[in-house]
């Protein structure tokens, strides 16, 4: 009896090693087919990706894709208050906003459709720098030459930068500029009036249109103070474009001559922190100025539009602006702004990024934030891992967004930790 006891546990004990043994292999192998899974993403990942014809040449790239994602406008946030100065009278309509939110801080007529000039030309450069390299060279088409109003005097076949032209088209306000970089962009003027209202489709424009791109009058071009101010707060986002309206003097060359030209914009001497960006005027639209500064890392941006004394109501507007209002860091990297539980496991919610807006100075606000986490989350998890985005409300107005991050890790079990629990599993038997 004893030797027959002796051989079934052994016998359990063969099979228990057996089943264990699988089970590692089992483990390997999957472990395996996961490596070498992720290995194929990585080197998909690592491919180049092949050229869209929607996009620029592939080789010396400069192209900024525009947003994928429509945008809409801003809900205005009533904390702020914005009002109407007495020297705003003066203007047909005007805005002041802070550039990052949207925010407006003063407004007259903000959304009344009017004629804006060659205010125009600011949207006019923002698409060509999302979709030309500034150092292309193109060569002067027969429309471009002889364009009436303001003009850079282009001879046709002469040969530039789409920078040179650029300078050319926020300093001197050339027309003939805008035309030449149009038609070297999309073929035809007509083709960039409409790449020109996609752009602002994009943007959550709703109350404005182009027919040109250098703001000569016609009754289907139009644009409003804010909208204005919103197209010269996306443009800033561009580095060049910055670079370019913020520049007093600049020293065109081409194939013909070699030129220094004056900006028109004489806020650029006299506003401290003034960074352009663009004045315009015809007998319809009037005297109208799209204008920024920046203080203390505030951004402002305004439009006045027909308004005579342009250049005396901007920078009242700004000391306005600078002077009773301030920026308020409301959310901070690494603040957990929530928590949530994933397979019976709590993980602090942490923001990615800082986020800051306008508010009255001496003032506070009430921020709210609504979490969401990222459909399908699921263990295990690992400490940085993006696993959701929180909206951030003041009232009813949604005031930004801001990724959520693990704040630590959960639920990892490694291949080590498996083969060693089957290895003592294998041992014990």
């Amino acid at each position: 009896m004893k030797n027959a006891a002796e051989k079934q546990h052994n016998g359990k004990r063969i099979v228990s090693r057996a089943l264990a043994a699988v089970m590692a292999a089992l483990a390997l192998v999957s472990l395996f087919l996961c490596s070498a899974s992720v290995s194929a993403e990585s080197a998909a990942n690592k491919k180049k990706p092949e050229k869209d014809s929607s996009d620029a040449v592939i080789g010396s790239i400069y192209h900024v894709p525009a947003p994928d994602t429509e945008r809409t406008l801003p809900i205005q946030r009533g904390d702020l208050n914005a009002g109407e100065l007495e020297c705003m009278e003066s203007a047909k309509s005007a805005v002041l906003i802070e550039a990052g939110s949207g925010q407006q801080l003063l407004s007259k007529n903000p959304d009344e459709r009017l004629p804006m000039a060659s205010t125009t030309k600011t949207m006019t450069a923002l698409v060509v720098l999302e979709h030309c390299s500034p150092d292309e060279v193109l060569t002067v088409p027969r429309e471009a030459v002889g364009v009436e109003g303001s003009s850079l005097y282009l001879a046709y076949g002469e040969r530039l930068t789409v920078r040179d032209l650029l300078y050319g088209l926020m300093l001197q306000s050339g027309n003939d500029c805008a035309v030449a970089l149009a038609v070297h962009t999309a073929g035809s003027v007509p083709a960039f009036a409409d790449m020109m209202n996609e752009r602002a489709a994009q943007m959550g424009l709703v109350n404005t249109h182009f027919v040109t791109p250098n703001g000569l009058h016609d009754k289907e071009h139009y644009t409003t103070a804010y909208e204005l101010a919103l197209i010269g707060a996306e443009a800033l986002k561009n580095p060049v474009f910055r670079e370019i309206v913020s520049a007093q003097y600049y020293t065109i060359e081409s194939s013909v001559r070699r030129q220094t030209i004056k900006n028109k914009n004489s806020m650029l001497r006299d506003y401290e922190g003034c960074i352009g960006i663009k004045t315009g005027y015809t007998s319809q639209a009037g005297r109208c100025l799209l204008f920024a500064a920046e203080r203390d890392g505030m951004l402002l941006v305004g439009t006045v539009m027909n308004c005579r004394p342009m250049f005396d109501v901007a920078p009242e507007m700004l000391d306005y602006g600078f002077e009773n209002y301030t920026m308020s860091a409301v959310v901070h990297r690494g603040d957990e702004l929530a928590r949530c539980e994933v397979g019976g496991e709590e993980i602090p919610l942490l923001a990615v990024w800082d986020v800051a807006i306008p508010i009255r100075k001496g003032g506070c606000v009430n921020l709210a934030v609504l979490p969401e986490l990222n459909e399908g989350t699921a263990l295990p998890i690992d400490e940085g891992q993006l696993i959701g985005k929180a909206g951030l409300y003041i009232g009813d107005a949604r005031i930004g967004s801001v990724l959520l991050a693990a704040g630590n890790g959960a639920g990892a079990r490694s291949f080590g930790f498996f083969f060693t629990s089957l290895l003592g599993l294998y041992s014990r038997g």
